[in-house]
């Protein structure tokens, strides 16, 4: 019997692939992260799509661990792109459509493809009160994005503009930058977040960087991130300048969160992207803007789970139009 869903998405900084069941729930949730060397905030393209060609055959075996499991697969499902617009283009993507079109043929089944940041909605949205919902906004809070996104579901599926979110780095840029600058190996938030929510228990800390202004839904982030550098240099303690930026932070998200709510009459917000999954952001933000949703942690950094609901969503689409 046919009823799992095969996804696969191949990100800047993770392999990964992800079964499904029609029913929606994960079977499989298999990732690998690149390999970044220290002290360097990232990975050239080339360098980040060989790794995933290298990365994958690893991954599918441990998807393929199940009994039968090529004889269960109904369709495969896979990111092709960074966001759901025209012209939307990253190589490290080639990687993944490459694997799953092989996939597809050889296993004789259909092929859906959606973008990135369309996985990432569907994974931060799953088994919340989100899930079926006709609007919201959603914040995409990844190592490379901040953007905000009005997501209206139709007859077809979903419509999506963007609203709000950064004019130059992202939220995850920033925090790696600083991270990287005070010797933490990329990417820095996991530790930067644990230095930050600690700080916080403590009680010990001031909020000394710059406030982020938001105009229309939009910010720049560049200013923070000097003052940030310059108080490193200057030998600023750590857990105050961690505190201080996640402080800011948390602060930025609630202030366009709200500001988007009341221009597009939503008070529907979810918060997906590695960013999001901050223990030290969630019960800021949360404390500041109660309403907002969360994904689960585990779905809220890069994966495949979300671009395997949106196979799921799709195949039971044309399954019902075929009848």
């Amino acid at each position: 019997m046919r009823n799992l869903i095969l996804g696969i998405d191949t990100s800047n900084y993770t392999t990964s692939a992800a079964l499904v069941s029609l029913d929606g729930s994960v079977v499989k949730d298999e990732r690998k992260l690149l390999d970044v060397k220290q002290g360097e905030r990232g990975l050239r393209q080339q360098e980040a799509l060989f790794q995933h060609i290298r990365n994958m055959p690893e991954i599918i075996d441990e998807i393929c661990d199940i009994p039968g499991v090529k004889e269960r697969i109904a369709a495969v499902s896979v990111s092709t792109k960074p966001r759901p617009q025209d012209g939307s283009y990253m190589p490290v993507f080639m990687a993944g459509e490459s694997f799953a079109k092989a996939f597809s043929r050889l296993l004789v089944v259909p092929l859906y493809c959606f973008s990135h940041q369309e996985g990432h909605i569907y994974a931060a949205a799953h088994r919340t009160k989100l899930e079926n919902s006709a609007r919201y906004i959603m914040f995409h809070l990844s190592g490379g994005t901040t953007e905000c996104v009005l997501c209206e579901r139709t007859e077809n599926g979903c419509n999506y503009s963007i609203v709000g979110g950064t004019k130059d780095i992202s939220f995850g840029q920033l925090i790696d930058r600083a991270g990287v600058a005070m010797g933490y190996g990329f990417p820095t938030g996991k530790e930067l977040d644990r230095i930050a929510a600690t700080g916080s228990e403590v009680g010990k800390t001031k909020t000394m960087l710059p406030k982020i202004k938001i105009i229309d839904g939009y910010i720049n982030l560049s200013g923070i991130e000097t003052a940030c550098q310059r108080s490193i240099e200057n030998h600023v303690p750590e857990t105050e300048i961690t505190v201080s930026l996640f402080s800011r932070i948390a602060e930025a998200i609630t202030g366009m969160a709200e500001y988007l709510s009341d221009k597009y009459k939503t008070a529907n917000v979810l918060l997906a992207g590695g960013v999001s999954a901050s223990r030290y952001l969630r019960s800021e933000i949360g404390k500041k803007y109660p309403g907002i949703v969360f994904g689960e942690p585990g779905l809220s950094s890069d994966n495949a789970v979300g671009t395997a609901l949106l196979g799921r969503e799709e195949y039971g689409l044309k399954t019902d139009k075929s009848k």
